[in-house]
């Protein structure tokens, strides 16, 4: 991300940005009150986080210091090929470190539709007779998503992520145990929004931890397909466990199954190290001043401002300002909440077609998730193809491959339309006179579809955000936790009113107008990255940095050249 360790002359260093929060650059528009505030606040976050991640990955200077104190302090920062350094660790650390960020992402998305097939049995269980009500035990754990996002993502880059996991995923586990012993139905749903909020801190935080051990693009990139493919296996195993386990037993083992697994995942979980570089070291900064008895010594991450005034104004409410701010941001919420929404209305959806129309049992239908895992791999093998034909292609410098646009969103170009054909090919051939086996199919190009349009966005997002990604990838997931929690109270009524085959395809027409945003994006990318201030600051940044490193460059040759002339 950061190509350079040195900052230009003039512009505003980490500590002084902190405590200024102003770039003097002059409006190039009249700005009514709200934007004076936005704009201050987005120009001073973008420089104190730039200028942070900037000293913790440049190398070490033996002379650095700050002359804010009689003594001087002494800054340390990474050098290269320190073995301590994430981005230096073995691949089979790495390795380990990916398996165990999928499992726990497992455990959250698995808990997030874990009820699905036992709603019946609750119901009858607490006599709950309304339907709204019914969907609420689904809809409190992804309400829990929502907030979840903007607590944990910021704390995460304040405190490391290993304490925020293993804190988090405590009470996920205490919570998940509440469940399975809910005296009543107000409490399972309390329990249920607490599980929820918690859960939510690995789908917030593992993006971070994979940014922080892989630094080649490449890779990370494809860490990061392997992670969006796998959130699939949790949501859509969990209708197989409620679907067998509720009948067989009862619904409280459904969530004892869940408190088991969560229990197995908690030897690897332990074994998690901090990955979070600024974190690492602040920590050697105070194992070198206990032992050297050298209290000035620090890292970048300890001259920060910090406090709750700063998380407040800033750090907490900056997911917020991207999503209202950010044309980019907001348009791409809007998509992948439609198509998240539809994703959780599939488990009302499968479960009246395959139940209602085929006289399925719960567990059987359960069953029919498996051809959007299905797809969903499929996915995985698409984005693969396509990163080693992208790869070529930069190597051959080929002028497309310099837009971002051109780089990530082809795989929402053919992701958008898979999405549409499965919400038609599943609305219009589910009826009786047609096997079951030829809707089940229509899972595997909704769930192809799903994946590539999610990988497409979410790549895009961090390419264009950088230093920001992890805020904008909370405001994406708050967005479409809310529309996951709220649109499946839609589901019902509005397959009563329509039938499953227009009702199917009011889903399939609204996700063909979502198909357009990619395409706009490869249109008037540049023109949206432009009128964005984190965009436009990071850009200028990076301007003034590569400029600043020529005339470093000149100079020693202009050096190198006067010597030799004395020389002669």
């Amino acid at each position: 991300m950061m190509s350079s360790g040195r900052s230009s002359p003039g512009l505003p260093k980490g500590p002084q940005t902190s405590d200024a929060g102003l770039m003097e650059t002059p409006p190039s528009r009249p700005q009514n009150f709200l934007s004076r505030i936005v704009s201050g606040i987005d120009e001073a976050d973008a420089t104190a986080r730039y200028d942070l991640e900037e000293k913790d990955y440049k190398a070490a200077s033996p002379n650095s210091s700050v002359s804010s104190v009689s003594l001087p302090r002494k800054i340390i920062s990474w050098k290269d090929g320190d073995p301590e350094n994430p981005y230096n660790w073995s691949t089979t650390r790495k390795v380990g470190i990916v398996a165990v960020g999928m499992l726990v992402v497992v455990n959250s998305t698995m808990g997030s539709s874990l009820p699905s097939n036992a709603i019946p049995i609750i119901s009858e269980y607490f006599r709950i007779t309304s339907p709204a009500a019914q969907i609420l035990p689904m809809s409190m754990y992804l309400f829990g998503y929502v907030l979840g996002p903007l607590l944990f993502g910021p704390l995460s880059e304040s405190y490391g992520r290993r304490s925020i996991m293993i804190g988090s995923f405590f009470f996920f586990t205490i919570f998940t145990m509440a469940c399975a012993l809910a005296p009543n139905f107000p409490a399972l749903l309390i329990f249920r929004i607490l599980v929820g909020i918690n859960a939510s801190s690995p789908i917030s935080v593992t993006g971070g931890i994979f940014a922080d051990i892989y630094d080649d693009p490449v890779t990370r990139g494809r860490a990061m397909a392997l992670y969006m493919g796998g959130t699939c296996i949790g949501p859509l195993a969990a209708p197989l466990i409620s679907g067998f386990i509720a009948p067989a037993l009862n619904w409280r083992w459904v969530f004892w199954i869940g408190l088991i697994f969560a229990g197995l995942s908690w030897a690897p979980l332990l074994w998690l190290p901090e990955t979070y570089g600024p974190v690492l070291l602040s920590k050697r900064a105070a194992d070198l001043r206990k032992s050297t008895q050298n209290p000035n010594i620090f890292a970048p991450f300890d001259l920060e401002k910090k406090g709750w005034k700063q998380m407040a104004t800033a750090t907490l409410t900056r997911p917020l300002r991207m999503l209202i701010f950010e044309l980019i941001v907001s348009s791409t919420c809007i998509y992948l909440s439609l198509i998240y929404g539809i994703f959780y209305m599939y488990f009302d959806v499968l479960g009246r077609i395959f139940e209602g129309i085929y006289q399925q049992s719960p567990g059987i239908s359960g069953l029919m998730f498996l051809p959007i895992g299905g797809g969903a791999l499929l996915s995985i093998g698409v984005f693969l193809w396509y990163d080693g034909f992208l790869r070529r292609a930069q190597m051959q410098r080929k002028p497309w491959t310099e837009r971002e646009e051109s780089r990530r969103l082809p795989l929402a170009f053919l992701g958008g339309p898979l999405l549409v054909i499965g919400l038609f090919w599943l609305g219009w051939t589910s009826r009786p006179s047609i096997p079951f086996y030829v809707p089940m199919l229509a899972g595997i190009p909704f769930g192809a579809g799903y994946v590539l349009i999610f990988m497409a966005l979410l790549n895009y997002l961090t390419d264009a955000y950088e230093i920001f990604a992890a805020s904008a990838m909370a405001a994406t997931s708050c967005s479409r936790s809310l529309a996951g929690a709220v649109l499946p109270f839609a589901a019902k009524p509005m397959y009563n009113q329509l039938g499953v085959p227009w009702a199917s395809s009011l889903l399939g027409f609204l996700s063909l107008a979502m198909c357009f945003i990619p395409w706009v994006f490869n249109w008037q990318g540049q023109r949206l990255r432009d009128g964005s201030r984190f965009c436009t600051f990071l850009k200028e940044k990076k301007v003034a940095e590569l400029a600043e490193l020529e005339r470093q460059r000149s100079t020693r040759e202009q050096a190198v050249r006067n010597d030799a002339v004395e020389k002669v």
